[in-house]
């Protein structure tokens, strides 16, 4: 049986596949919108529908998912997603039409959905081996989005600002390229890793426990979950509108760019101490209550740039975002498993996964159309920050089973 210690080092790992997904693949993007949409000359509605498009691939990827793990086990997706997700990465940074660029997002958001998808139910998986630890190992693995956010955070803006200052055509197609080597890397550290993963696959230390019992399992049942469901949705509604516009927000407000960098690396090391923060609160919450008081948090980070330029505050909001959002993640992950018999973890993992995709492709485009009318960015915002809090409301309704 795996040790605890090797049951940590597993998830840090895995949670480089987070980085990938997450943290290069999506946010990554709230760096690039102001030059893309500047060069390009983008309305908001379409720099918002590069993200809509990566939802939708997620979701593509999310609902194609049960059915391949019925032929490859959960390494194997998860590895074959880091590595499609790394390429198309890449491929954004030879394009400039909008079709092609939307195209490239939504590849990106597909495989994206395999690895982070993948990766959360293989570390509930290595929680079931150690429960004490199990909500400290799931906050572990989604925490690791916080690399890529502090990644890109630190190393996009100065590749532009270079590329821009020896004259390059189109300085962004530079970051790109940056991130498809940093995708990359991350594939190359996670390999061995992924070598004993696999072998403890095959040992069975990651496999679904066997149904005791000649019956079959009942299969997994949206409605008993609904409630958690549709506040998760909502979180995807309104989360996506933060990390896709709170950049170009506080450029437009005249944040200096050191600024803005300092900004999102504090909202990526928010995320890394995330996982400690609330991983008490995760093995413990078998309702919707951790759900709701996330969400809510979150409606009230949203609120604080909206409302006002002052930088101290404008900090803590990006803290208190960073801190909280991919927590709620890993919320809905403990849900299932608290309240699904462990065959059903598949199944339960992946109904919040498409709800949560369904929220992120509804977002973005509805926050920029809102922001290319009269208040701009800051009212698109407060829209997020009432879908948050809507969301709060309808998760704190959710039962234990």
């Amino acid at each position: 049986m795996p040790t605890v210690r090797s049951l940590w080092g597993m998830a840090f790992a895995l949670s480089l596949g987070a980085a990938i997904s997450l943290g290069m693949a999506r946010f990554s993007y709230a760096m690039l919108l102001p030059p893309m949409r500047e060069d390009l000359a983008w309305s908001y509605t379409l720099a918002g529908a590069m993200n809509t498009a990566n939802a939708l691939g997620y979701l593509l990827g999310a609902l194609a998912l049960p059915r391949m793990l019925r032929r490859w086990d959960a390494v194997q997706v998860f590895a074959a997603g880091a590595v499609l997700t790394s390429l198309f990465m890449g491929l954004s940074g030879f394009f400039v039409q909008a079709e092609a660029l939307l195209l490239q997002r939504t590849l990106a958001g597909l495989s994206s959905a395999w690895v982070f998808v993948a990766g959360g139910l293989l570390t509930a998986r290595l929680g079931q081996w150690h429960p004490a630890s199990a909500g400290w190992l799931l906050g572990l693995y989604y925490g690791g989005t916080g690399w890529g956010i502090i990644f890109s955070a630190l190393t996009l803006p100065p590749i532009m600002a270079q590329a821009q200052a020896v004259g390059l055509a189109h300085p962004w197609v530079w970051a790109w390229w940056c991130l498809c080597v940093l995708c990359t890397l991350c594939c190359v550290f996670m390999w061995w890793p992924l070598l004993r993963c696999a072998q403890w696959h095959r040992d069975g230390w990651l496999s679904p426990p066997p149904v005791v019992g000649t019956s079959a399992p009942q299969a997994f049942a949206w409605p008993v979950l609904s409630f958690a469901l549709m506040g998760y949705g909502l979180f995807g509604v309104g989360y996506i509108g933060y990390m896709t516009f709170v950049v170009a927000l506080l450029r437009e407000q005249g944040q200096a760019e050191s600024d803005l960098m300092l900004f999102y690396a504090l909202l990526g090391c928010a995320v890394l101490v995330s996982s400690r923060l609330w991983s008490g609160l995760l093995n413990r919450a078998k309702a919707g209550g951790a759900l709701a008081m996330l969400n809510g948090l979150l409606g009230v980070a949203t609120l604080v740039p909206a409302l006002t330029q002052h930088p101290a505050a404008v900090m803590a909001s990006g803290l208190l975002f960073g801190a909280v959002f991919l927590s709620v993640v890993a919320s809905t992950t403990a849900l299932v498993r608290h309240n699904l018999p462990a065959a059903q973890w598949a199944a339960g993992i992946s109904a919040f996964t498409i709800v949560f995709a369904m929220g992120q492709i509804l977002g973005p485009v509805v926050v920029g159309w809102i922001s290319d009318g009269p208040g701009g960015l800051a009212r698109g915002l407060v829209f997020s920050a009432g879908a948050l809090l809507l969301g709060a409301l309808l998760a704190w309704r959710q039962k234990s089973l």
